[in-house]
């Protein structure tokens, strides 16, 4: 008989979590009442795995694989898991980058099942009250966006939920977080994109977008309620235009347990990479000169990472910001400009103003990082420049989705003849050159964010401070072998993403035990305990 207040019948096939569709057992089919309603075949997830697999790779393009696995998700939440946790590789294009940027363009197009919570100016005083019709009680990682600035496709107003969606998806495959846990939250302010707005299925708030105090108090208004609704919870701040990524990051990461992806978990996966790529250089990080294409969030945040980076091997903070060279839309960040921003002023060096090309000839950077969104920014010039002046030039075209990054692999490997130390935002195809094949690592912040986030949760730290990242980096960089290496990777594989996501959690954690931002009683083996809780989807 089914237990007191256990779901039965059709109601059970309607609910994502509890639906294994073919999968259930005849026993199951007889307690929950199921008989009649499914296909008399019993089969396993195993099965069931291979025949979702097979329906994938019959889609025409990526974005129809997209929406297949989107109702996968809708239909049966554990087999979806399961999917991309034994396909990591081949789907997490498909899940997020680059994908989901074109599923964001058109998300009015192939909206199909609310999966998220939707705030607008029109919510406010209220949002705390609305936040109770949220079915679950136990959140603990909120993803929050507006979306203003979304990959290196701007605005996309509430078509932008994709976002913090696939986040979230990535979070319960890489570590092990409960889907039961996990809140994505469209801040729906507007949008600026008018052809976005004037589509008569975009589903958002269609008007300019709130700035200013009205914007900031609805912000506010927004992180009380969470903190009254979901205390504890981590909130990711994701794809905020600069200004407002850097106000809410330093106005929050002290009174909130909080970070910002684009600009924390981006400079934890490039600092990852300078750590995998000294080890190709030949010398320690303290000795390389980076130079960014690029002065937004994202770049800055990697400077600011790497500053402390640098001092832990012996630099005065000084020493270690003159290491770093910007180079904007207007040339090379130089102390003589009055066009900077705040953020930029500390890696504003004496040095005369100069283009781009000019000022790789006069810094002779070991690695370029691009954070344009430009495709094509990383010229032949640029590349073969720094090939002429490093043995093994570091070239990181970071920018997503895949059409906007700095460079291609291709054009890396062809350009430097072979000898490009190479990183991407996107995943780009294995390169053969002369016989020898070369296997581009993907700088995604996935090998980051995941593993941060569950390793604050595991101890309740109090906040979220730059040495948990720069424990992240570290023992990310230590996930990569001499093999990696040798085919050209300054990352380790996709494949082993919960280990590596767990080695980082436990890392993380220790920081805060180490620290004193942990709020939970420290257990004998930090590692083994989080590895026990984290989330299985098959059955």
């Amino acid at each position: 008989m089914p237990g007191r207040g256990e779901i039965t019948g059709i109601d059970v096939l309607r609910v994502p979590a509890l639906n294994k569709s073919s999968g259930f057992t005849d026993e199951e089919r007889d307690r929950l009442k199921l008989r009649g309603l499914l296909p008399v075949a019993v089969l396993t997830q195993d099965v069931q795995l291979d025949r979702t697999m097979e329906n994938v790779r019959r889609k025409a393009d990526a974005i129809e694989k997209y929406i297949f696995l989107n109702a996968l998700q809708s239909r049966n939440e554990r087999l979806f898991y399961r999917a991309l946790l034994d396909h990591i590789e081949e789907l997490l294009p498909i899940v997020y980058t680059p994908t989901v940027g074109q599923a964001c363009k058109e998300f009015a197009h192939i909206f199909q099942q609310t999966k998220g919570f939707y705030v607008t100016p029109a919510d406010r005083g209220q949002i705390r009250e609305i936040l109770d019709d949220w079915p679950e009680d136990d959140v603990r990682i909120v993803v929050v966006t507006d979306v203003e600035r979304i990959l290196g496709l701007g605005d996309l107003g509430a078509s932008g939920m994709g976002i913090p969606i696939g986040k979230l998806a990535l979070y319960v495959a890489c570590a092990g977080i409960h889907p039961r846990q996990c809140l994505p939250v469209m801040l729906d302010v507007g949008t600026d994109n008018e052809a976005l707005a004037s589509d008569p299925l975009y589903l958002g708030v269609s008007g300019k977008r709130l700035r200013g105090p009205a914007y900031d108090e609805l912000v506010a208004e927004f992180i009380a309620a969470i903190q009254d609704r979901f205390p504890g919870a981590l909130v990711q701040f994701e794809d905020f235009q600069t200004a407002n990524a850097y106000k809410l990051m330093n106005t929050y990461r002290d009174r909130l347990l909080s970070f910002n992806d684009d600009i924390q978990g981006t400079a934890a996966v490039v600092l990852a990479g300078f750590y995998s790529a000294r080890r190709l250089l030949g010398r320690g990080i303290k000795d390389m000169k980076v130079m960014f294409l690029g002065a937004g969030s994202a770049a800055t945040g990697i400077a600011d990472l790497t500053v402390p980076a640098l001092v832990a091997e012996g630099l005065s903070v000084d020493e270690a910001r003159k290491r770093l060279w910007f180079v904007d839309i207007n040339g090379l960040v130089v102390q003589q400009r009055n066009d900077l921003a705040a953020h930029n002023l500390p890696y504003a060096h004496d040095h005369p103003p100069m283009k781009f090309i000019d000022a790789i000839r006069s810094v002779q950077p070991d690695i370029l990082v691009g954070a344009t969104g430009t495709h094509g920014a990383f010229t032949e010039e640029a590349i073969r420049l720094m090939a002429e002046l490093k043995e093994r030039p570091g070239v990181f075209a970071l920018s997503n989705p895949t059409s906007q990054a700095e460079c291609t692999a291709q054009e890396a490997y062809l350009r430097s003849g072979g000898r490009a130390i190479f990183a991407s935002g996107s995943p780009f195809a294995p390169v053969t050159m002369d016989g020898t094949t070369f296997r581009p690592g993907q700088g995604n912040n996935v090998y980051i964010f995941p593993g941060v986030g569950a390793g604050a949760l595991f101890c309740r730290a109090a906040r979220i401070s730059d040495e948990m990242f720069l424990a992240a980096a570290r023992a990310l960089a230590a996930e990569v072998d001499d093999a990696d290496l040798a085919a050209g990777k300054i990352y380790p594989p996709m494949t082993d993403i919960r280990k590596v996501s767990l080695n980082i959690a436990t890392a993380v954690a220790e920081t805060a035990y180490a620290q004193g931002l942990a709020r939970r009683e420290r257990p004998g083996d930090i590692r083994k305990a989080i590895a026990e809780g984290m989330y299985d989807p098959r059955y």
